[in-house]
C-alpha cells in the first residue's frame, strides 16, 4: 500500500536569456526579481534571508550546480494577517529547487517548492506569490532586464 502525499508546488518558465544568466539570477540576483536587500549565495552552506515586511525565510544552499539549485528553509516567520499564527513555521524544512536547461534559443527553468502543498494554510498566499515572483518577475527580469521585486521601505 502506498501513502499519497500532497503534490508540491511546481511551475515552468521559458526565457530568452542563457542558462548562465538564469543561474546568476538564482544565486546573486534575487534582489532584482524577488525581494530587495537579501544578498546572494556562492557556495553550498551559504545562508540567505528573504524578507517581506515582518515576514522572513532563512534559506541554506544545499545544491549549487550550473543546472540545479536547491535551498532548504532553516528558519521561517511567515506573517499573514488573514491567516492564523500556526503558519509562522510552515516553510521550515521545505526546499526551493530550480532546474535550468537550454531550450531552443533560450532557457527553460523548472521550479519546485518541495513541501509547499495544498495541506498548508499558507498555500494560496504562497501560490499567488510564486506566480508573481517566479512566473512573472523572474521571467520579466531574464527577458527584459527589469523584474518586479518586493521593495522594502527604507
Amino acid at each position: 500500500m502506498s501513502i499519497l502525499r500532497p503534490i508540491s508546488f511546481e511551475r515552468i518558465i521559458a526565457v530568452s536569456s542563457t542558462p548562465a544568466d538564469a543561474f546568476r539570477a538564482l544565486t546573486t540576483g534575487y534582489s532584482k526579481w524577488w525581494t530587495s536587500g537579501c544578498g546572494s549565495i556562492a557556495e553550498v552552506g551559504d545562508r540567505i534571508t528573504f524578507r517581506f515586511g515582518e515576514a522572513f525565510w532563512v534559506m541554506q544552499a544545499t545544491i549549487l550546480n550550473s543546472d540545479f539549485i536547491e535551498l532548504e528553509c532553516v528558519d521561517a516567520h511567515h506573517v499573514d494577517s488573514g491567516l492564523p499564527p500556526t503558519i509562522l513555521k510552515e516553510w521550515e524544512g521545505t526546499k526551493l529547487q530550480w532546474s535550468i536547461h537550454r531550450h531552443g534559443e533560450g532557457t527553460q527553468i523548472a521550479f519546485t517548492h518541495e513541501g509547499l502543498n495544498t495541506s498548508l494554510l499558507c498555500y494560496r498566499t504562497c501560490e499567488q506569490g510564486w506566480d508573481h515572483f517566479f512566473v512573472g518577475s523572474l521571467k520579466k527580469y531574464l527577458n527584459d532586464g527589469v523584474g518586479t521585486p518586493f521593495i522594502h521601505a527604507e
